[in-house]
């Protein structure tokens, strides 16, 4: 059997493939690599709900792959972050930088958001076309976490470059020298930082403190690294993927337009429908367990797919279908458990208010490709856009 994930068919639409492999059964092993190496994906929703949040899967990177002969050359700052560890420590970790993301930081943010969406698409000329990725999708989120961190204005280009990099699939080479460009960057910025206080998030990573528990220097640079990355790729997909469903379904825009009130609701429909995440990051089973009616052995690699799990017949009716008007408020779209995605509301905020403003601005904005050939990014873990040609 070959990678189902591998398909180029699956990068361009994988929710046929997903369907199959959760017909077939809602957790089972599949082949990742062509040297016999194999994975168990979780593609049910009840499943991968339990999966989200059982101990016996290990985030702890460090601790599967030690002794294990590796060609790569990946920062550890990338390989290790909060992200890829267990309790204690991503307790410790996520205690000390989950202030910023709290539902009342977000909300204080929402005028700035609001100000950038307004400049990017200032520039969206009248009768124009525009590339809604490159206008919108990508560069909103990033300026918003490269404020947020203090990263100076003339570097994002940079930056948002090396983090893309990191998704590059099947090209281990550019993800290695990406990760150790991006660690090298933020190294030099958090030193900056030390030197002149700004107030920026960064800033206060340097001076957190847990009781008497200072950040080490791997530590810091491991979560400026997990912010910047994971503070605007997923973003950038769940725009990207949203827009490109409402304009694909005009009545169910049109819709929303008439009845703002019901956005809130909308953003978990749209979320869930295509969700900005195909495969969570990496978990393995540290002991022996049954999962869905399957066994998995210890210490193998398990793949959760929150896209798979959020078209599953099973928990949400007619599930290949957009309907805003659905209770779609228990998407994994975010994960589930301790590891779920910590910037959930900045991330909510930000598509809420780039798609309300894209849409109110410009009601008449239609697709200017097939509908059918949207250019996909071509990686597992992310599903996404790398750009969206419009016009109106």
């Amino acid at each position: 059997m070959t990678d189902p994930l591998q398909d180029p068919r699956f990068f361009q639409d994988p929710y046929p493939a997903y369907a199959r492999l959760r017909d077939t059964a809602p957790v089972q092993r599949v082949p990742t690599g062509s040297d016999g190496r194999y994975s168990f994906l979780v593609t049910g929703y009840a499943e991968a709900r339990a999966a989200f949040a059982d101990p016996r899967l290990s985030k702890d990177t460090a601790r599967f792959f030690a002794g294990r002969p590796s060609r790569r050359d990946l920062h550890p700052a990338v390989s290790r972050t909060m992200l890829a560890s267990d309790p204690p420590r991503h307790t410790r970790l996520r205690r000390l930088v989950s202030k910023a993301f709290t539902t009342g930081s977000v909300e204080r943010l929402r005028p700035y958001i609001q100000s950038v969406t307004d400049g990017l698409l200032d520039e969206w000329t009248p009768g124009g076309q525009a590339d809604l990725v490159a206008g919108l999708a990508a560069p909103l989120p990033v300026t918003v976490i490269c404020r947020l961190l203090g990263v100076p204005e003339a570097d994002r280009p940079a930056v948002s470059a090396w983090s893309d990099e990191l998704f590059a699939a099947g090209e281990p080479d550019r993800i290695d020298a990406a990760s150790h460009a991006l660690a090298e960057y933020l190294t030099a910025l958090i030193a900056a930082k030390r030197r002149a206080p700004d107030g920026s998030l960064l800033h206060d990573l340097v001076l957190a403190r847990d009781g008497e528990d200072r950040l080490g220097e791997d530590e810091l640079l491991s979560l400026a690294v997990l912010l910047l990355v994971s503070g605007h790729e997923t973003t950038t997909n769940f725009i990207g993927n949203a827009a490109l469903a409402l304009l694909q379904d005009p009545g169910s825009l049109a819709r929303l337009l008439d009845e703002p009130e019901t956005f809130d609701g909308a953003l978990d429909e749209l979320l869930r429908f295509d969700s900005p995440v195909g495969i969570a990051t990496f978990r393995y089973s540290t002991e022996a367990l049954t999962l869905g009616g399957t066994t998995i052995p210890a210490g193998v690699p398990v793949l959760i797919s929150p896209g798979a799990a959020n078209r599953d017949p099973a928990r949400f009716v007619g599930p290949d279908g957009l309907d805003l008007g659905r209770d779609a408020g228990a998407h994994l779209a975010f994960g589930h458990g301790i590891h779920r995605c910590l910037g959930a509301p900045l991330a909510r905020a930000e598509g809420e208010i780039a798609l309300r403003t894209l849409f109110t601005r410009f009601p008449r904005l239609r697709l200017a490709v097939p509908a059918q050939e949207p250019d996909r990014r071509r990686t597992r873990l992310m599903r996404g856009l790398r750009s969206l040609p419009v016009t109106w």
